[in-house]
């Protein structure tokens, strides 16, 4: 099986979906920790994480900042929202495929760990 990001993007699993474009899929997480846990990802498996960011596909990412703000305010988040980009074995990514969570809703602690 391709990744999971890769499946959910063609359809082959189901998800929450929040928003779409063309480059752009964003939709909720399935265990969130967080009133509003949203997870966004470009619909082409351009990296796996954050460390794979190059000149070659940094458009994207920035696209897809646009997209986590144009939700933030739809999501009502006024108040305030974390974004996270978990890479890597140590840093707790589970699904090698560059994504972004999106959490708020309510006041988060300031302390990661």
């Amino acid at each position: 099986m391709e990744c999971l990001f890769c499946e959910i993007v063609k359809g082959n699993i189901p998800s929450t979906k929040v928003y779409e474009d063309e480059t752009v899929l964003a939709f909720k997480d399935i265990n969130p920790m967080a009133p509003v846990h949203i997870l966004v990802i470009p619909k082409e498996h351009i990296a796996d994480s954050a460390a794979d960011i190059t000149p070659e596909n940094s458009a994207a990412i920035a696209h897809i900042f646009e997209i986590i703000a144009k939700i933030a305010k739809e999501q009502g988040l006024d108040n305030g929202f974390r974004v996270i980009a978990n890479s890597g074995e140590d840093g707790a990514q589970t699904i090698q495929h560059i994504h972004f969570h999106i959490l708020g809703g309510k006041k988060l602690p300031e302390k990661m760990a």
